[in-house]
């Protein structure tokens, strides 16, 4: 017989600061930590949630909030508000948690919720990783996954345009 557990509700998942801190110290193994803006998602998107939840016990997505995308991206992003994009996330069965941040960077709240590892795309190298170096810090690991070719949210707006 399979016994099956009930997947969590997705806006359970959503966390404030506060509350991911709480729950980060009761996960056992290893936490996981990566961040973006995750406006429309792909499969690019779905590869490095992927490969970071198969780092460890838990995965926490940093999401940039709205306003932090439109000085990152301009003023026509993010497409999905806040809500809509860490509800979509949350959804995810990778995804054990989601924190949005204000910042332009994850640095606070990587110093917050203390990650064994942190991971993002190909498109970045490992001293360049905002929080990286307090990962490394503390004897954890920073992780590079290899972009998706052909795969990211631009794209996906500029074919929508024609």
């Amino acid at each position: 017989m399979v016994t099956r557990v009930a997947p969590r509700v997705p806006a359970t998942k959503v966390m404030d600061w506060e509350t991911a801190a709480s729950w980060r110290k009761t996960v056992h193994g290893t936490v996981v930590f990566t961040n973006g803006v995750f406006d429309l998602l792909h499969p690019g998107h779905i590869e490095v949630l992927d490969m970071a939840r198969r780092e460890g016990a838990a995965l926490i997505v940093g999401l940039n909030s709205d306003a932090s995308v439109k000085r990152l991206k301009g003023p026509s992003r993010p497409v999905r508000s806040t809500a809509e994009r860490a509800l979509v996330l949350a959804g995810l069965e990778a995804v054990d948690a989601v924190v949005v941040f204000e910042e332009d960077t994850p640095l606070a709240l990587v110093q917050q919720l203390q990650p064994d590892v942190i991971v993002k795309g190909g498109d970045y190298s490992p001293d360049a990783i905002a929080g990286g170096d307090v990962v490394t810090a503390r004897g954890g690991r920073v992780v590079v996954v290899p972009l998706v070719r052909g795969q990211s949210t631009t794209s996906i707006i500029e074919k929508l345009r024609g």
